[in-house]
């Protein structure tokens, strides 16, 4: 893959597009500091937060974006390089979001749905998926993409697939009252645009998941959204789902990016609602290349459904929250051999995009080979300090 230029990796509207970011900044300050980007310019906010979180919060964050002045870090096209760079010069991206859960949505599209259940009964062996896939569409026999989760008809069909055998615990949360929502990684580990996302060394089926991530204040009002890739260990979760941590959360992978877009009237909760994203996979060891889409309009929750049903009075979260919405694109064509579907290789390069809000790339890389995680709460608070 190319490195791509500002023009590919910002939103195809970027002049008037509301964007929030963070950049590792060389310098007297060297560390994070929060940003906004205007006619090219990189512009140093900090002084507005002094932390994303807190940036979010604010009831004058439209203005902020638009007017606050600060120290200008240098034009896109440097920071995007930079970013692309292995390793990375400073200045270089982050992720656009601190001191925030990072919390993540399963099972939201009926054919992530049927690819979870899939996993659970192949028991992480990659080479039973087909005639699995095969087997369920069967049984199914409907098009789970039109039921409503929680309605009448989701509850009959559970009945139906439990006297056939074939209901799951995923298809409990794809089609029952409640969602799916899970941590997917510690506040401040997730790594951003440019960065090489990381795969437990154990695992040996796995794949991207692209995704659209909210951007949600303390009180629960999404303040914009951004790119996510929720890295997925297929035989780890296929063993059980009581591993779901194992899957989910190892050093560097999460991935968001490139930047927060703030919603304003040009950017909302509808714009999400239609989006279309799209994934590129591209082998460096084999030429492999894979492309998909994933229609936010198939998805089968809403995403303020999604939003209620992680904060409320059951549970708060006074630093705010990273949400993704889940995915509907789990790849499956072959890629080392006949019935073994697919799996990453080390140093694929995957792009996730939608017009909206850019292009988040990164490379593909172990989690026990790649830079360990150790710019946590504690050192964020020191930097600010020294600020």
């Amino acid at each position: 893959m190319q490195p791509l230029s500002s023009k590919d990796v910002l939103p195809r509207d970027a002049d008037r597009a509301l964007l929030v970011g963070r950049v590792w900044q060389a310098g007297e300050n060297s560390g994070p500091a929060l940003v906004t980007v205007r006619r090219g310019q990189v512009i140093d906010i900090t002084e507005f937060g002094p932390t994303m979180a807190d940036l979010l919060e604010r009831d004058d964050l439209r203005n902020v974006v638009q007017n606050a002045e600060g120290p200008e870090l240098g034009h896109i096209d440097t920071l995007v390089t930079n970013s692309q760079a292995v390793p990375p010069k400073k200045p270089y991206l982050l992720a656009p979001c601190d001191v925030q859960a990072i919390k993540a949505c399963g099972v939201t599209f009926a054919v992530s749905l049927l690819e979870r259940v899939i996993e659970e009964q192949a028991g992480g062996d990659p080479a039973r998926a087909k005639a699995l896939r095969d087997d369920l569409q069967a049984v199914i026999g409907t098009d789970l993409s039109r039921i409503v989760p929680g309605s009448e008809e989701a509850a009959t069909l559970k009945r139906a697939l439990q006297e056939k055998g074939g209901w799951s615990q995923y298809m409990e949360v794809g089609i029952g009252p409640d969602a799916e929502v899970f941590t997917k990684a510690q506040p401040l580990s997730s790594v951003g645009f440019g960065a090489t996302v990381g795969l437990h060394p154990s695992s040996k089926w796995n794949n991207p998941e692209p995704e659209i991530v909210l951007a949600v204040d303390s009180q629960g009002e999404v303040r914009g959204a951004t790119l996510g890739n929720d890295v997925n260990l297929r035989d780890v979760e296929g063993r059980s789902a009581l591993l779901l941590g194992k899957a989910k959360d190892n050093n560097a992978s999460c991935s968001l990016g490139p930047f927060v877009r703030v919603f304003d009237e040009h950017f909302g909760i509808d714009t999400v609602r239609a989006s279309q994203v799209s994934l590129r996979i591209e082998g460096a060891s084999d030429g492999f290349v894979l492309e998909g889409t994933s229609d936010m309009r198939e998805i089968s929750r809403d995403p303020l459904d999604l939003v209620r049903q992680t904060i409320g009075a059951h549970h708060q979260y006074p630093d705010g929250f990273m949400l993704f919405l889940g995915t509907m694109f789990s790849p499956i064509e072959d890629r080392d051999g006949e019935g073994q579907g697919f799996t990453h290789h080390i140093e694929d390069r995957v792009a996730i995009a939608t017009p909206a809000l850019g292009t988040l790339i990164n490379a593909v890389g172990k989690s026990d080979e790649l830079p360990p995680w150790t710019f946590g709460i504690r050192e964020l608070m020191h930097h600010l300090a020294r600020r």
